[in-house]
């Protein structure tokens, strides 16, 4: 490709991934500093700190996303050096079901611990039974909180173990073979050789964990925890049009996100200290045996025990009759019909194939875009290209929250405000609101970097040699995509796509925020919907969650036996 033509695609691509991700920010941040006259002001950002209660908000949404992380990296450490570092009896089935939050959103996880923990559910049924305790321990104290923090570092905790199995895969052996010759103990060596060189890998999966965490909104809402950000954006966005105040709090948490990560990457993420050589297969893992492999074994059950809790209680829950789970340990008695209902049942209905459109679309945007995305990121040799690959990048650091707050904002301005040109695109908070456009154009953006990632690294290992012989042969652009580049990179696509159409049909912030209508409902929204209604609405809620599951269970291992272990790098920073 001629380079005047490269620089051509490079404006369009930058223009088509950079508009439709910045534009909304921008207008969310922007009106936050704005009077209703258009004039400059910082009274709505000051009001947030002056206001005890949303003062109060930020400092519970620090404090969760603090002991996330926190807990995720106590958790995910020790793993990661055993994993990198041992072998034992039973390893790669342990290790595949610590992986096992990947496929369960926290906040629908949420269902089934509030019946486990719940002051009549079956850990206080358990204890009663025991004779452990006189009377229900309150596990949800101050209002859900320490749950909060349970289910999502539970679930997030993977995303940090990934980082850090492969930073710990990748250290020098002779950097600590040279340390114990100098006399250095076990944890002089891990403090002044290992942390340090596995810094990058911690700020990494630290960051996402976090961010993740400080902005994740469909947990605390699940637990009525609304004494957060994140909760209190949901809750101000119907007076949007009124109010400034969430256009302040949305602009405060996305302040708050870039100044947690530039401190976190000035602690932890410096460059890291060079090393002689990268640790090779020959270095061999430690056979462990006896007692220490029956303790690595161990602790790799009691982390999985406890990541599998959540989704025992979904399963449980989904089972149970209406009504029959109180005060038990186990179910009184067991029902299909919910299961049933998940398919059957208008709303849960409904919401399954609103989300199998909806993904299906972005997902078939993001193919599209994204080849011509890693094409040129690859094979292209025009300047420039480090600016798309941010833009491409840039959603995976966005919280999900403050983008679909966004489109909230862009759906009220020009060009989609009543008597705009595009205004019968779509609608959020209208009357008769279509959310549709904007729930696909947001799965498309979110999703965008899976299949980057995965189309440019099929690109990476396929030689160009194979196009210009194409070329030589005389077959043009088009014919040489079709018959060489797309059939050598049909896994790599395929694992993108798969991966891009699961989280996008369970994504959440995007769904509760921008489907206000049942009509409308998105899977997510429909779990969260159903999970407040009595009778059977938690066991219907719990059985589409366990079809969501088995339906990502099965995309996630098509996707890894479609690409290897590299589908685990999709989870790595």
């Amino acid at each position: 490709m001629r380079p005047k033509t490269q620089r051509l695609w490079l404006m369009v691509l930058i223009l088509l991934v950079g508009v439709p991700l910045v534009y909304p920010i921008w207008l969310g941040v922007a009106s936050a500093f704005a009077n209703d006259d258009g004039t400059l002001t910082f009274l709505h950002i000051a009001n947030v700190f002056r206001d005890p209660v949303l003062r109060d908000g930020l400092l519970n949404a620090f404090l969760i996303a603090t002991c996330t992380t926190t807990v995720a990296v106590v958790i995910a450490l020790p793993l990661a050096l055993l994993s990198a570092r041992t072998s034992f009896a039973g390893k790669p089935l342990l290790s595949t079901l610590i992986l096992a939050p990947l496929i369960l959103p926290p906040f629908v996880g949420a269902i089934g611990m509030r019946q486990l923990l719940g002051r009549e559910g079956a850990v206080n049924a358990f204890l009663l039974d025991l004779h452990a305790v006189s009377e229900p321990v309150d596990f949800l104290g101050r209002g859900g909180f320490a749950l909060i923090v349970l289910l999502e570092a539970v679930a997030l905790f993977p995303i940090l173990y990934l980082n850090l199995v492969a930073a710990i895969a990748n250290l020098d052996p002779s950097m600590e073979e040279a340390a114990i010759n100098a006399g250095a103990g076990r944890w002089t060596r891990f403090r002044r050789i290992t942390l340090p060189l596995i810094r990058p890998g911690l700020f990494a999966g630290g960051t996402i964990v976090f961010v993740w965490s400080f902005t994740e909104l469909g947990t605390p809402l699940m637990l009525e925890f609304s004494k957060t950000t994140p909760v209190q954006i949901f809750n101000g966005i119907k007076e949007m049009e009124a109010s400034r105040q969430p256009y302040a709090l949305t602009a405060v948490m996305l302040a708050a996100t870039i100044l947690s990560y530039t401190v976190g990457r000035l602690v932890l993420g410096g460059k890291g200290h060079a090393m002689l050589a990268k640790a090779s297969a020959g270095a061999g893992l430690q056979k462990l045996v006896g007692v220490r492999a029956r303790l690595a074994a161990l602790a790799f059950a009691l982390v999985a025990f406890v990541a599998l809790l959540p989704h025992f209680g979904v399963i449980g829950t989904a089972l149970a009759s209406n009504g029959r789970w109180y005060q038990t340990i186990l179910p009184e008695s067991l029902t299909s019909d919910h299961f049933v209902q998940a398919l059957t049942h208008p709303l849960a209905a409904g919401s399954v194939r609103n989300s199998i459109i909806f993904a299906g679309i972005a997902t078939v945007i993001d193919v599209v875009v994204g080849l011509f995305v890693a094409r040129l990121l690859v094979r292209g040799t025009v300047r420039g290209r480090a600016v798309l690959d941010a833009l491409v990048m840039l959603p995976l650091a966005v919280p999900g929250l403050v983008f679909a707050f966004g489109l909230v904002a862009a759906s009220l301005r020009w060009p989609f405000s009543a008597g705009s040109p595009l205004h019968f695109v779509g609608d959020i908070l209208g009357p008769t609101p279509n959310p549709i456009p904007f729930l696909i154009l947001a799965y498309a953006v979110r999703r965008l970097p899976y299949v980057v990632r995965s189309a440019a690294a099929g690109l990476e290992q396929t030689s160009v040699a194979l196009e210009e012989a194409g070329f030589n042969l005389g077959a043009s652009r088009w014919r040489v995509t079709r018959k060489i580049v797309l059939p050598l990179l049909a896994a790599n696509i395929a694992a993108g796509a798969i991966l891009a159409f699961c989280f996008a049909m369970l994504e959440v912030s995007d769904s509760l925020i921008l489907a206000q209508r049942e009509g409308d409902y998105p899977i997510t929204k429909a779990i969260f919907s159903l999970a407040e209604r009595l009778g059977d609405g938690p066991g219907v809620a719990s059985a589409l969650g366990v079809w969501a599951m088995a339906f990502l269970g099965i995309a996630l291992a098509t996707a890894a036996a479609l690409v290897g272990k590299k589908a685990g790098a999709i989870f790595r920073g």
